[in-house]
């Protein structure tokens, strides 16, 4: 798997770009990232900003940060903070920050330019009744009663709509368009609809706000962007936004459409992650098993990562799945490089060496990144009192079990051959509480002097040394492979999405470790510090397996009629 950290946007949409200029069409490249700012980015954004910022950037232009505030109801300050955090993450740059409420005004302007060419008109109709008449696919939608309106008449009620004089609901302004038209959207499409809502930027100044197709294609116009580049959804709106461009007889702006990213197993709808978050199914937006930025970034992804599988993924035309194996694939390839190693026991269980000195301490080296020399060595202590992993002990062994049974050698990693001699089990439930073994002080850091081999190596902590932690395993957050479908959020959640350990041991060094931090722990996976953690008391959040265990999970609950 290659890495590359110039990845480059879409061919066709570079060949089309490169065309313009080569023509005439334009003279600079210019385009935009217009977010809603009414919840928190997730990981289908990064390919439509990665194909912007990287088409300007390609061709020597600039990037426009827009947030498109046009719907106060749903709209915080919040958000938009978050969302500029979260692009600057990805080491996206800006040339300007705007916003659509910049443009208000202007925006008024150009509609009562529209209603004085009686391509405008004030309906009265109610929502219902504006949708029950705009017809079907195979059937044309019928006039409004007050299509007809005066000039005059539209431009009086449209400014008293502006004043707030009419509830919320009473009123429309509607582009004259063709009511037959076999696009639905051209069908005398809403451009304003009376909200009597505090904006996050204008207060109480506006009565009435614009809806989307109104407000985006006239704000690329009105700053100069030079391709409008969006998710294959649009498509059908593009006759609309060149429509009202053509009308105004202002700076037309090219649309080109892509395909979105549709990943598995993640869900890409704001409204439903919210509703995730309002319901606690999630612990927030930043709940690591979302791909929200917030969440994958707690989880402990790189954005480099991120734009790596994005740029891999490739464009195209058509809307396709990619399997959310492959994201974390291109995760594992990352943190592989970046990581360092530490040993790290989750579920622990004590080996006692019986022929090692009782107070004798030893410093292991161990190397810190195998894929990074720079990242030297580390010591860690080893004493007579370890712990290893429940699963690296079984008193009766499964076929091809190579790890710790009575009579077994292995090699502690980094140190010594162990035997094991026998067990110590509670009383009361039967379970083993305590391993007990010998070494061989001649194996230290490397095979027996009389050439006999073992077949497993395992990982330890000393317990005399060993820091208490908290660790979270994550799994996927639903079992479909497309939780967005349907609204039955309750019946794809996956209820083994998260366990909590809460008596990990961990190497020393791993005792004041700061949020964000990312490891190895050997043998287990990639882990990240929370921010729940503190001083001496760590938590960590288990970004991805060492190997893709999710398909064999998935693969045997379907075999068993699980899913």
């Amino acid at each position: 798997m290659t890495t590359s950290t110039e990845p480059q946007a879409g061919q066709f949409i570079l060949d089309a770009v490169a065309e313009d200029l080569k023509s005439g069409r334009f003279k600079y490249v210019r385009t935009r990232l217009p977010p809603e700012p009414n919840g928190y980015m997730h990981i289908g954004h990064v390919k439509a900003w990665w194909i912007d910022y990287n088409t300007a950037k390609a061709y020597g232009g600039e990037l426009y940060l827009r947030f498109d505030d046009t719907n106060p109801a749903k709209e915080e300050t919040e958000y938009v903070e978050a969302i500029k955090e979260d692009t600057k993450w990805l080491g996206i740059q800006w040339a300007k920050e705007t916003y659509a409420s910049d443009y208000f005004d202007r925006l008024y302007e150009w509609a009562v330019r529209l209603v004085k060419k009686g391509l405008a008109y004030v309906d009265d109709q109610s929502p219902d009744e504006v949708s029950a008449t705009r017809g079907t696919l195979t059937e044309p939608g019928s006039n409004s009663p007050f299509r007809g309106r005066p000039v005059e008449e539209n431009l009086d009620l449209l400014e008293r709509m502006k004043k707030g004089e009419f509830p919320e609901g009473s009123r429309v302004l509607r582009a004259k368009i063709d009511m037959a038209h076999p696009n639905i959207v051209m069908r005398d499409p809403v451009m304003y609809r009376i909200l009597h809502a505090l904006h996050h930027r204008t207060g109480d100044k506006w009565n009435i706000y614009p809806m989307y197709d109104w407000s985006h294609g006239q704000n690329d116009s009105m700053e100069g962007i030079t391709h409008s580049l969006c998710s294959q959804e649009y498509i059908i709106h593009r006759p609309l936004y060149e429509w009202f461009l053509e009308q105004l007889g202002e700076f037309k702006t090219r649309q080109i459409e892509f395909s979105r990213l549709n990943l598995t197993h993640a869900m890409m709808s704001k409204r439903k992650v919210r509703k995730l978050v309002e319901t606690g199914i999630v612990k927030g937006w930043d709940d690591p098993r979302l791909t929200t930025l917030r969440g994958l970034r707690r989880r402990g992804v790189n954005p480099e990562a991120i734009l790596e599988f994005v740029r891999a993924v490739g464009e195209t035309k058509n809307d396709s799945w990619v399997d959310m194996s492959l994201f974390e694939a291109y995760i594992r390839d990352d943190l592989n490089l970046r990581s360092l190693r530490r040993m790290a026991v989750l579920r622990p269980i004590k080996l006692v060496i019986d022929n090692y000195p009782e107070d004798r301490v030893e410093e292991m080296e161990a190397v810190n990144n195998p894929e990074d020399s720079s990242a030297g060595m580390r010591k860690i202590p080893f004493s007579k009192v370890l712990y290893i992993e429940q699963d690296d002990f079984r008193e009766t062994p499964p076929p091809k079990y190579f790890r710790l049974f009575p009579g077994n050698e292995v090699r502690l990693r980094y140190a010594y051959f162990v035997k094991c001699t026998g067990v110590v089990k509670d009383p009361a439930t039967g379970v083993a509480t305590e391993v007990h073994c010998t070494y061989d002080p001649a194996t230290c850091g490397g095979d027996a002097p009389d050439g006999r081999k073992v077949k497993s190596t395992i990982h330890w902590v000393s317990a005399r040394h060993a820091v208490k932690a908290e660790v979270r395993l994550y799994e996927q957050l639903f079992t479909a492979e497309q939780p967005d479908e349907g609204e039955g959020i309750d019946q794809v959640i996956n209820p083994n999405s998260l366990e909590v350990l809460s008596g990990c041991m961990l190497e020393p060094l791993l005792a004041d470790v700061r949020p964000g931090d990312k490891f190895q722990f050997e043998r287990n996976g990639y882990f990240c510090a929370d921010p729940d953690g503190q001083p001496g008391k760590p938590v960590f959040n288990r970004t991805v397996t060492l190997r893709d265990t999710w398909a064999k999970i998935e693969k045997g609950a379907k075999k068993d009629g699980k899913a």
